[in-house]
């Protein structure tokens, strides 16, 4: 038996909000403030809070406020129209013939066999007659808000808002039910339900939902004892299940035997004042007299007394000499273990038949090696599931959140749920299956596949960015950095090293991410790549007069690198270009593409087409001092001229850099024929950089790019 889906409404940023959950461990992930720990909450409030303190104004979704609003405020709808709104929280439950159904026998909705779906809805909502009652309530409080600006025109009418604050929890009420479930058309049936309330029907044994909360309390101060007092409720959920019972005893027996020993002491310790209260106490002889006896009882002695030590070398130390990070994991093992006791309920109690276990941001505190670690055993931890000596063992499902890119690289791609803002109040949640789909149908298996490695292996921070760089080398790597340093320095605005940006190194392969970069929507993508000028030659035989044939009789040819200028320059080689451009490899097109039409949205049909509001830029190199580079290396070369002769550059073979300071070759024969290794070339660039005197300035003694600095341009707005 297993939760298959959540489906939330009106909760915060959760506005209809769906995801789907794994059997056993889903990884559930996003940027900052796309709801999160509001999956987290609304679950707890529901299925563990008090009707009380369910839930306050603040909960609601800002639309549903202001549907809320509308309704308070405008003539009251007839009843037939009216459906009770609210926060609303829905559980899909599937079951197999294998599951024990004596619990959901209760809350069947269909008896036939092949729909084996349960939906338990959980709502907190506003009834016809709490509408017509808040009205009123609401009308009076505005009467009572016009007496007082009456009284003192300084006074400030509170509005509706205000109202809902004080009183929404008057009006909207908790309510249980189970849902008819469509199969045919995979959905609830929202008019059709067992109301669980006045069934009396509980929901315990079908489901218990326990969570570790990120706001963690472990700290490495000398007074804190976190981990002593978890190893007290490890043991007290021990007790519970029975498994350690002759251990128990065995300790009980000593604690028995050391009161008596203790007692008879404390007779002696405490005589005078024993003796003291017994004359001024009391109205008759003996009315107050007292005796002081050892009573260790075996929980308190634990809490109290017990401390957790590490061991250094030879000696063990107390638990807040250690590292935080290590604290914040053992603590969260000790955590996992209490909870995964109180999942297996006492001897006399049965587990309930699915166990939710939520697990918030276990990163905090830890480095990433420890992340790596812990995602790892995790697993084995989780697959256990909750296991009992009478052998009534139930599945653990569970629930990890987590910003840590690391934890996501360690993790199975298929139990990725990536949640997204789809519009400004409203975050919606994605399969990883989903982006496997588009790839498989549009004939691209391998390309998933090299993706999905590659961001398992490699880039899984991209899942967390708002903006990302896709870049061809080491090159650009190396001094991406100092280039986009350089463009902040000449302007405070929006800085680029101030920015969620992922720099990803992908070679000549952006275009196997597009699908990628469409999933996640990417604030912006910057894509900087070469334009790759080539012309098609003849090859002649040795004779050097007739010209070499394929069988069929064509010319046989070869391609050849020139700069983009080059009056012999037909096409270009770059993949990226050709598929972001619908297969055009007209030199001329690239050439005289105007700035804007490089930028790039996807349309209706999932075609990438030029649009100036696009999220996607492609750069790649365009004239400067009537010279067209083909590469970053030339480009470069051609706008720093001085900088690279007037400075050290072992990385340029000696012979080239010669002929180039003697004007017998261009930049382009530099570049593809002087630099055996690009990445030491990079960081010489920087071995050479100068800073300006006043030490407010890097970079200061060369030039960037045209083509790279305006595409950094674009992502810095």
């Amino acid at each position: 038996m297993k939760i298959t889906k959540i489906k939330i409404e009106n909760y915060r940023l959760l506005k209809q909000f769906l995801i789907d959950l794994e059997e056993i461990m889903s990884l559930v992930i996003g940027k900052n403030n796309t709801g999160k720990t509001s999956l987290l909450t609304v679950i707890n409030s529901f299925l563990n809070g008090s009707e009380k303190s369910r839930f306050s104004f603040d909960d609601f979704n800002i639309d549903f406020k202001n549907e809320l609003k509308s309704l308070i405020e405008r003539n009251l709808p007839l009843e037939s129209d009216y459906k009770p709104i609210g926060i609303k929280l829905k559980l899909f439950i599937e079951y197999d013939e294998s599951d024990d159904l004596t619990n959901i026998s209760r809350v069947m909705m269909d008896l036939d066999p092949d729909n084996k779906t349960i939906i338990l809805g959980y709502e907190y909502h506003l009834t016809y007659d709490a509408l017509e009652r808040i009205k009123t309530k609401y009308s009076e409080f505005q009467t009572k808000e016009a007496a007082k600006r009456t009284e003192n025109q300084n006074y400030k009418i509170r509005e509706v808002y205000d109202f809902l604050k004080i009183y929404q929890s008057d009006f909207f009420k908790s309510n249980r039910k189970s849902i008819e479930y469509d199969k045919i058309n995979d959905k609830e049936n929202d008019d059709v339900y067992i109301d669980l309330d006045s069934e009396k029907i509980s929901t315990k044994e079908i489901i218990n939902f326990k969570f570790i909360s990120a706001k963690r309390s472990v700290t490495n101060k000398e007074n804190d004892k976190t981990l002593s007092t978890q190893t007290s409720e490890i043991y007290n959920q021990t007790e519970k299940t029975d498994e350690q019972n002759e251990q128990i005893e065995k300790f009980k027996d000593e604690l028995i035997s050391t009161d008596y020993t203790l007692s008879t002491i404390y007779e002696s310790l405490f005589e005078n004042v024993v003796e003291k209260v017994r004359k001024f106490g009391g109205i008759r002889n003996d009315d107050s007299t007292i005796s002081i006896e050892s009573s260790l009882q075996h929980r308190e002695l634990l809490s109290g007394n017990t401390t957790v030590m590490y061991k250094h070398n030879d000696t063990t130390l107390p638990e807040y000499n250690n590292g935080l990070g290590y604290m914040n994991l053992i603590s969260m093992i000790f955590e996992i273990e209490i909870k995964i006791q109180e999942f297996k309920k006492s001897k006399l109690e049965r587990p309930s038949d699915i166990n939710l276990f939520f697990i918030e941001e276990p990163e905090a505190h830890t480095h990433p090696q420890m992340q790596y670690v812990f995602i790892k055993n995790i697993k084995s931890i989780l697959n256990q599931g909750i296991t009992r000596e009478d052998g009534d063992n139930r599945k653990l499902q569970t629930v990890i959140t987590t910003h840590s890119s690391h934890i996501v690289a360690e993790s199975n791609f298929d139990d990725i749920k990536y949640l997204k803002k789809r519009e400004e109040n409203s975050v919606i949640s994605k399969n990883l299956r989903q982006l496997e789909k588009e790839y498989v149908d549009s004939g691209e298996e391998e390309n998933y596949r090299f993706l999905k490695q590659y961001l398992t292996l490699n880039r899984s921070e991209l899942f967390f960015a708002d903006k990302a760089i896709l870049i061809e080398g080491d090159t650009e790597r190396i001094l991406l950095p100092a280039i986009m340093k350089k463009i902040d320095q000449e302007s405070s605005d929006n800085p680029l090293l101030s920015q969620n940006i992922s720099i990803v190194e992908v070679g000549a392969h952006s275009q196997v991410f597009e699908k990628f970069i469409d999933f996640i929507d990417l604030d912006k993508c910057l894509i900087v790549t070469d334009i790759d000028s080539n012309y098609d030659e003849i090859i002649l035989e040795d004779d050097g007069v007739t010209i070499k044939r394929h069988k069929n009789g064509n010319a046989k040819t070869k391609s050849i690198k020139c700069i983009a200028n080059n009056p012999n320059a037909s096409y270009t080689s770059n993949n990226s270009l050709i598929f972001f451009h619908k297969n055009n490899n007209d030199i001329n097109y690239y050439k005289n593409l105007s700035f804007d039409w490089k930028i790039l949205r996807k349309n209706r049909k999932k075609q990438w087409v030029s649009n100036r509001k696009g999220k996607l830029l492609l750069v790649y190199q365009t004239e400067e001092d009537s010279y067209h580079a083909r590469s970053f290396e030339d480009a470069f070369f051609k706008i720093n001229r001085d900088f690279i002769l007037e400075n050290n550059f072992p990385s340029i073979t000696k012979k080239w850099l010669k002929k180039y300071r003697n004007n017998e070759i261009n930049e382009f024969t530099l570049a593809e024929k002087g630099i055996e290794k690009k990445p030491p070339f990079a960081i010489e660039i920087l071995l050479n950089s100068k800073i300006s005197s006043d030490g407010l300035k890097y970079f200061i003694n060369w030039q960037i790019p045209l083509y790279i600095k305006e595409g950094l341009l674009w992502l810095k707005q």
